[in-house]
């Protein structure tokens, strides 16, 4: 008596049913760990953007100059702003992250990051070096 070809018969389609399934959740998977990613890095950017900018501002570059530096360091569409108190500086960078592909405009996250900096002695603000 062998029964064993016919259960072996009513399994044959399950890989290719759990392939099917399991596909697109890998694939969504994917995307979204990819968009973790473009995020993280759009943060980085601002980091580095609002860094970029302060430090300019602290050596008393011309205000055109420090967003210049600021913008060039950041992601796209960047928006930069910078505010002077005392002795120091702070400039702001924020942008959207947003998704890859079609979701971009479903999915889209602001990172920002502000960055301050001590004025160098001798220096003023918004000077015309």
């Amino acid at each position: 008596m062998r029964s064993e070809p016919a259960a072996e018969a009513r399994d044959e389609g399950f890989v290719t049913a759990e392939t099917a399934v399991a596909l697109p959740v890998l694939v969504l998977l994917t995307g979204v760990l990819v968009w973790g990613v473009l995020v993280g890095a759009a943060q980085l950017r601002c980091v580095d953007a609002a860094r970029e900018g302060a430090r300019a501002a602290a050596r008393g570059d011309p205000q055109g100059r420090v967003l210049d530096a600021a913008r060039n360091a950041g992601p796209r569409g960047a928006t930069v702003s910078v505010s002077e108190g005392g002795d120091t500086v702070s400039v702001r960078v924020s942008a959207t992250s947003r998704a890859p592909g079609g979701l971009g405009g479903l999915l889209a996250i602001d990172v920002a990051a502000t960055a301050s900096a001590v004025r160098e002695p001798g220096t003023t603000g918004g000077g015309d070096r």
